[in-house]
């Protein structure tokens, strides 16, 4: 029996989005700071879901054009992840490599999502 999906679902670039914030949030549940810092941690959290929530809302609109803007949505809030990472890291909250492990993966997936946006407006 087929699965009923959603059509986000079939994109590449969302599934890489759900890993990418799921990596992120295993680096995150290891993070061991003090009570006032927890405001940052929570928007790392949500930055770091933020683009997949996007590509899967903007899928979901009527129309290209919304969806591109959802699209450049998430990419902003994959830049703000980044930002975040790299200020966790300058605190010693995260370790080198894992920055590096999650800033590679935020690459890969700032390119693929500009590279669907361009598909997009070209069709």
């Amino acid at each position: 029996m087929d699965e009923e999906r959603f059509s986000f679902e079939d994109l590449k670039v969302w599934k890489e989005a759900v890993d990418f914030a799921d990596q992120c949030l295993i680096v995150i549940e290891k993070i061991e700071t003090d009570r006032k810092h927890y405001r940052l941690i929570e928007q790392l959290e949500s930055a770091a879901t933020s683009p997949a929530l996007n590509i899967a809302e903007g899928k979901g609109r009527f129309s290209k054009k919304e969806f591109i803007q959802f699209l450049y949505i998430a990419r902003g809030s994959l830049f703000e992840t980044v930002t975040l990472l790299e200020i966790f890291r300058r605190r010693g909250w995260i370790k080198d490599f894992e920055y590096i492990a999650l800033k590679t993966g935020a690459i890969q997936l700032g390119k693929r999502i500009s590279s669907l946006i361009n598909s997009i407006k070209k069709s």
